[in-house]
């Protein structure tokens, strides 16, 4: 299958480069993913579309503070390293800038030592294996000494970094949003529970590799990155009796769509208490066992999340509705609008 399928024209100026002031404001594309059909709403409107008994799983996995300014403790030149996937034993997978200055054996100082890193190895992709350095708990120097890792199309300072997180985040280790759960606030999130749709929550701490255009010509030669992701015992409750009464799942972004999947195609359809690395590449002949609706929203040209999403609704339906959304104006990417799919 050819990459160039997946391909579209967007305009810069689409590219959503703050959040909304009011989280539940931005718009909702609907489309129905047997006939195509396009509805433009708000994303108020959600709630119209969600019927009791729905099962709506988001991804709680938190963003850590991943970008870290340091210098080179030998010279003082300036290194970012940006952390990708914790190794254990304070080893961590990461992506480093420049790359020729972090050979095996650099230290790299941030904060004036509070925390410091060196380099052990250089990995296939070109990233860096770190193990760090310090005293105390390391999760409370990186929330002193970090940034945001916000994604390079979104050139604005985010003065509130808690809009780069959903409201139910709880688990640290993403290295980017499930942005797909950035609409909700805690009021909305209760007036759906009133309702009688059923919240659960899976982890999956969210790596660059997900959001990154594929580099091969063919849909088949790419190679996802592994994430970890963790299902509680009572999601997998919730999801096993809605299957199995025929009720709705309905995923909240692409990286819960994966969680999910990855251990329902594993177990004949269900789902189990169970972690692991998933590198579940979803695209379109794939035939999904868990979901029956997915809320997105719009994603990167020739990205694997725009195949994902054609997987579920049809290539052709989907390419139709990003040029509707185009010729609407809709907000693209990770603070841009949603897309519900049903």
């Amino acid at each position: 299958m050819d990459v160039q399928q997946f391909d579209f024209e967007l305009p810069e100026h689409l590219i959503a480069q703050h959040p909304l002031e009011d989280r539940t404001s931005s718009r909702l594309l609907v489309l129905q993913k047997q006939t195509g059909d396009i509805m433009h709403q708000r994303f108020t409107d959600l709630i119209d579309h969600l019927k009791p008994g729905d099962v709506l799983v988001m991804n709680d996995s938190r963003v850590l503070p991943a970008r870290l300014i340091g210098e080179k403790a030998e010279t003082g030149a300036k290194i970012e390293i940006l952390l990708l996937k914790s190794l254990g034993d304070d080893r961590w997978e990461t992506l480093v800038k420049p790359g020729k200055r972090m050979k095996p054996g650099t230290e790299v100082v941030f904060g004036n030592g509070l925390l410091r890193c060196v380099c052990e190895e250089v990995t296939e992709t070109g990233g860096r294996i770190v193990r760090f350095l310090y005293e105390g708990i390391f999760y409370e120097i990186l929330d002193q000494l970090g940034s945001m890792p916000l994604p390079p199309y979104i050139h604005a300072q985010l003065e509130d970094s808690e809009r780069y997180q959903t409201v139910y985040a709880r688990e640290r280790g993403s290295a980017a949003a499930p942005t797909a759960g950035l609409h909700f606030t805690k009021p909305y999130l209760e007036k759906i529970a009133a309702k009688g749709i059923q919240l659960a929550y899976v982890t999956l701490h969210v790596g660059l590799g997900t959001f990154r255009p594929v580099a091969a010509d063919s849909v088949e030669e790419h190679v996802m990155h592994a994430e970890y992701y963790e299902i509680p015992e009572e999601t997998a409750e919730m999801v096993n009796r809605a299957k199995a009464e025929g009720r709705r799942v309905i995923a909240v972004g692409t990286t819960s769509c994966r969680t999910l999947e990855t251990v329902g195609r594993a177990h004949g359809g269900k789902l189990v208490a169970t972690s692991g690395w998933t590198d579940i590449f979803i695209y379109p002949g794939y035939t999904f066992s868990i979901l029956d609706g997915l809320l997105t929203n719009f994603h990167l040209p020739k990205s694997t999340l725009v195949m994902l999403v054609s997987a579920l609704a049809g290539q052709d339906h989907v390419m139709n509705a990003y040029k509707k959304a185009v010729q609407e104006e809709y907000r693209f990417f990770s603070f841009g609008d949603a897309m519900l799919i049903l």
